[in-house]
């Protein structure tokens, strides 16, 4: 049975260990180097004063993978827009949950009265990811351009979003 609920911090050594698999992996990340636990919790932290969510799928009493929105840039008139990201431990993916903390992460960020959320993924990553987006409604408004370099390969990004509706 799936469980979505607000990541704690007994959660992050969970998300830090999936996470680690995607950074040492795979592409669809930029980041090189696993974040240190520190770096977890000050995203959580900062997450939850924000009001922002931080999500966990949990599955037969384990992480099964987590989402969250985080500001989409620093300057005020951004701050009704985000940037989701999802990620599950490959052992519970194909299963529907990174469907489900979608669906989760967008209810949460409507009721927060945002506005715009954006995905930026990487391609050539993976098309689950693009194929996940499309499906909660998002389409694709851009593409950058072998804009990062992981793996000795260049990698471009394409831009998706979605407006949210107004729930108050």
């Amino acid at each position: 049975m799936l469980t979505i609920r607000t990541a704690t911090r007994d959660d992050l050594p969970a998300v830090a260990a999936i996470y680690a698999h995607y950074v040492t992996e795979t592409v669809v990340t930029f980041d090189e180097n696993p974040p240190a636990l520190d770096a977890w919790h000050d995203r959580h932290a900062d997450l939850s004063t924000r009001g922002l969510p931080f999500l966990i799928a949990e599955a037969e009493g384990e992480v099964a993978g987590y989402a969250y929105a985080t500001p989409w840039r620093p300057k005020p008139a951004y701050r009704h827009t985000v940037e989701d990201s999802i990620y599950l431990s490959p052992a519970w993916s194909g299963r529907g949950f990174g469907s489900a903390l979608l669906q989760a992460v967008l209810d949460a960020c409507t009721d927060a009265g945002l506005h715009q959320v954006i995905a930026v993924i990487v391609d050539p990553g993976s098309d689950a990811s693009a194929a996940l987006h499309r499906k909660h409604g998002f389409t694709e408004v851009g593409r950058l351009q072998s804009v990062g370099h992981k793996h000795n390969r260049w990698l471009d990004t394409v831009l998706m979003q979605r407006t949210l509706r107004d729930r108050r």
